[in-house]
């Protein structure tokens, strides 16, 4: 069939599309993509967590896992994510309440071989009654990670606050418990729901290839024809997911994060019959409205709110669970009737005087824009959401569908706002001072849900609009005859089009991606941005209240496709800007008069401050391995710090403190500068000059900021314990190179590239010492370094650190055992990963811009490393493992956490601990760049 008659595309869209049904009922979307250097495959089966047995909570996940460790033809547990990874791809898989997906790319020309592995997945598992105990650890080590997660704790609640018959109220993850029993038995019952649950019938696959059509139709065909049909359909019970005893109530639920947040939750049906129209993405559009007049910017005058979003929450069969999430203060807390009460009268006046075709249709224009010049995705993401969207379009509408928006239907909108009201809402309120009565199972959240006062149902039962609310005006940034010049560009990278002492501005013309958009970084150099916790605290605060400041007055650009962002970095902050270049100038102008005002009120300082305070605070609440993370770049920047040191810090400082920070920050500026996409020379250089002309009023040329990094070298093993509170254990053993070339990025991330699939397939798979498990090649201000990470709910620091070293002293013989074949694959596979080819103008941005933060600027970088890669011999890796990593007393860093659960393990000691940071920071030798 052609792809003309049969699937919608972007005019900006070189990939070819076909859909196949075959003969087992499987369908097939088929995508060939000539300038692809990676495939992808993508399963998605019509099987998730609502079709779990009442008796077995978890089975769809615990089917998931182990599927992934062997079948019929290739019956070794690694051998699959091993082969992927060895040829330079990624695979992953997740399960959801309907769906559960499989994933993986690879480099094209190993796609033959790796389809036939992945097939298998689907037609002879081994479902190897060895490895049946071994993987329900694995789930219990997933579930424990996430046991001091609020998102699971609140998402708990509400399973537990819905209709029982209702399948979402399932416990979806499983563990040890609800996986309990004899392994034959399990094993059993896995088959039984593995035969009785997956089907060709219900699975959707996707493939994405450089090769011709013709060509992927054949290895659909080979590959996945065997795969039973049974034309089998899950039935899920058609029940409601709120019993009206549940509606009209608030639930109370107390987080372990400090934070404040109501949804306000609709039960509205199930939405798949309305994607061509699209009502309600329409009714999110207004009420999520951020400018003057809307409900945020009333609720922030206010003192009540920070921030809100409309259209979230969960979805299913039969079911939209819809939700206006507000995010509130300690007064909006208290005063949260009137946060309430002023939601629905903006869904009053939405009702009253929205429901306009030209409101519609300019929501409607965005996301036909948005289509026209549609960026690509990488094969991976491509492969992923085709295979899902194939489960809720019409095969036409697999691609478009996203986008589509056919018309203003004014009933059906009618339909759904009329369903919109205090009788059909309840609250969910999380905070964490309020009162509860009752304890979610698995994640023990306490909880209290009772009734809303009625009086209170009749004050919001008859909404009268106040007049500080108002619909949004035309949109002045929209703009949809946008067009992507033709100019070519005159270079092959970026080149300096601007530049004397303080500034310097990169510029290249796009002539690849066709689409009519500019990426513009700029970032600001000041030598008062992190010079102290202090200043980095002071930073930190004037760009979180920048940004608040400019919400009102930019919404409408972002709305308009013109998004923005502005965050600190070691040296300074960077602003940058992103979407259709006709107005990015505009928006530039707005964001830097408003910056210049500098605005803040007294009021919006002590929320915003209060809002980072939590934020830095609740970092101790973050899982093990995520504040070791923080402390690893904490410990070896010079000019990172302690979220809890800043906090500290924060707490004294003034709105006057602020003001004579950002007077300081500005007084010696550098700027460096990117301009790419659908801009042209002159205007580079305008722009250039326009900026000249701006930082010359405020401040005075200056050098970079220096970015130091602590020096290893000679220290020997040093190790940091980071205090967590959580039951698990957690460590990160870091190596670094003290030199920044070529070769040495070359050797550690081959080395990184090498052990990876091994490391997690030993110490996660086989050993089961938890569920985080990994090795990373991590860059540290320009220096490489390679990572071994665990997060443990079995096992203390002492015995993980032991089984880090114990495999790489054995990872010197692993590489000796490789095949000439398989060394040269390996390198070839990291190689193509490398040189992967930029998928669109985002990805090329962001490159382009860290190659100039890399002081990259041949630009060329990748391609150095890679010809080194092509040059690594197997003795080279041994060599560096023996000389590097090895020794007893090589260099490294050890960050570590003690679980709970492990205080009555041998800890982990050395006369090498660093205890006071602020000293040992300020003594150590430093990389500087």
């Amino acid at each position: 069939m052609s792809k003309a008659t049969q699937i919608k595309t972007s005019p900006n869209d070189h990939r070819l599309y076909r859909h196949i049904t075959i003969e087992n009922g499987l369908s097939v979307l088929l995508v060939e993509d000539r300038e692809a250097s990676q495939a992808a495959a993508s399963m998605a089966v019509a099987v998730g967590h609502f079709d779990d047995p009442v008796s077995r909570p978890g089975m769809a996940h615990f089917l998931e896992h182990m599927l992934f460790l062997g079948t019929e033809k290739y019956p070794d547990s690694g051998e699959y994510s091993a082969f992927i990874n060895q040829h330079g791809g990624t695979n992953n898989a997740w399960t959801g309440t309907e769906h559960t997906n499989f994933f993986y790319s690879i480099n094209a020309e190993q796609f033959e071989a790796s389809l036939d592995r992945f097939s298998q997945f689907f037609i002879a598992p081994l479902f190897n009654i060895d490895l049946v105990d071994r993987e329900r650890q694995a789930i219990e080590s997933e579930f424990s990670m996430k046991l001091k997660d609020d998102i699971r704790r609140v998402y708990q609640v509400q399973k537990e606050t819905v209709n029982p018959k209702h399948p979402f109220s399932k416990f979806s993850v499983g563990n040890l418990k609800t996986l309990a029993g004899d392994e034959s038995e399990l094993r059993d019952e896995l088959l039984s729901f593995y035969r009785g649950k997956y089907s060709a019938n219900v699975m959707t696959l996707s493939l994405v290839a450089p090769q011709s059509l013709d060509e992927l139709e054949r290895l659909a065909r080979q590959f996945f024809s065997e795969i039973d049909g049974k034309a089998i359909r899950s039935r899920y019970p058609d029940v409601p997911l709120y019993l009206p005893e549940l509606l009209q109530t608030q639930i109370n639920i107390v987080p372990l994060k400090e934070q404040k947040r109501v949804a306000i939750t609709f039960a509205l049906p199930a939405l798949e019959s309305f994607y061509s129209h699209k009502p309600l993405t329409f009714i999110s559009h207004l009420l999520g409205y951020e400018g003057k007049g809307s409900l945020l910017s009333y609720l922030k005058e206010l003192g009540l709110a920070n921030n809100l979003s409309a259209g979230g929450g969960v979805n299913g069969y039969n079911f939209k669970d819809y939700n206006i999430s507000i995010q509130l203060t300690d007064r909006g807390l208290a005063e949260l009737d009137t946060v309430v009460e002023a939601t629905f009268e903006y869904i009053e006046l939405i009702r009253l005087q929205g429901l306009e075709s030209w409101r519609y249709d300019e929501r409607a224009a965005l996301l036909r824009v948005a289509f026209q010049y549609q960026e690509q995705v990488n094969s991976l993401d491509l492969a992923s959401h085709l295979s899902i969207n194939m489960h809720h379009y019409q095969i036409e509408d697999v691609i478009y569908g996203d986008y589509r928006m056919d018309g203003l239907r004014v009933e059906e909108t009618k339909q759904l706002l009329a369903l919109m009201t205090p009788q059909n809402m309840r609250l969910q309120l999380v905070a964490c001072e309020l009162d509860t009565n009752k304890q979610a199972a698995w994640y023990h959240s306490p909880y209290q849900i009772k009734a809303i006062d009625p009086e209170s149902i009749a004050l919001w039962s008859k909404p009268c609009v106040r007049k500080e609310l108002s619909l949004p005006p035309k949109n002045p940034f929209i703009n949809d005859e946008c067009v992507a010049r033709s100019e070519k560009s005159a270079t092959k990278v970026p080149v300096v089009v601007a530049q004397k002492p303080g500034y310097r501005i990169w510029h290249r013309k796009d002539d690849e991606f066709n689409v009519p958009k500019g990426h513009l970084y700029l970032s600001l150099d000041s030598a008062q941005a992190a010079a102290s916790p202090r200043h980095a605290a002071l930073t930190r605060l004037y760009v979180e209240m920048l940004l608040d400041y400019l919400t009102e007055y930019t919404y409408q650009a972002e709305v308009a496709g013109l998004s923005y962002n502005i965050y600190p970095h070691q040296g300074g902050i960077t602003l940058h800007l992103t979407g259709f270049t006709g107005k990015q100038e505009t928006l530039l102008e707005l964001i830097i008069a408003k910056a210049r005002e500098r605005n803040f009120t007294q009021a919006r300082f002590d929320l915003i401050k209060r809002q980072i305070l939590r934020a830095w605070y609740n970092q101790s609440q973050a899982k093990p391995i995520s504040q070791l993370f923080t402390s690893l770049t904490v410990t070896l920047q010079k000019r990172s710090f302690e979220p809890a040191r800043m906090a500290e810090l924060l707490e004294e400082i003034t709105l006057d403190d602020l003001h004579a920070h950002v007077k300081s920050f500005y007084e010696k500026i550098h700027l460096e500068g990117l301009v790419y996409g659908d801009w042209l020379e002159g205007e580079a250089k305008t722009l250039g000059r326009r900026l000249e002309g701006i930082l010359s009023l405020v401040t005075k040329p200056s050098q970079e900021s220096s970015r130091e990094l602590i020096d290893l070298s000679g220290k020997g093993t040093l190790l940091r314990e980071i205090p967590v509170s959580h039951q698990d254990s957690s460590i990160i053993v870091y190596y670094q190179s003290d030199v920044t070339s070529p070769e040495s990025m070359a050797l550690l991330s081959l080395l990184n590239h090498t052990m990876s699939s091994t490391f997690f397939h030993e110490l996660r798979t086989q050993r089961q010492l938890g569920y985080m498990v990994g090795t990373g090649y991590l860059p540290l201000n320009r220096y490489p370094g390679i990572i071994f990470y665990i997060q443990s709910p079995t096992s203390g620091p002492q015995l993980l650190l032991e089984a880090i070293d114990e495999f790489i002293a054995d990872f010197a013989y692993a590489i000796l055992q490789l095949t000439n074949q398989q060394w040269e694959s390996t390198k070839h596979g990291l190689i193509n990963q490398i040189m992967v080819k930029d998928s669109s103008l985002k990805t090329r941005s962001q490159r382009y811009w860290s190659s100039i933060g890399n002081k990259d600027y041949q630009f060329n970088q990748k391609e150095l490393v890679a010809e080194q890669i092509k040059l690594l011999t197997r003795a080279d890796l041994i060599k560096f493992i023996m000389q590097k990593m090895r020794t007893k007393h090589c260099d490294r860093l050890v960050l570590f956490s003690t679980g709970e659960s492990h205080q009555d393990q041998v800890p982990l000691e050395s006369d090498k601990m660093i205890t006071d940071l602020r000293a040992f920071k300020q003594d150590a030798e430093q990389f500087d760049y």
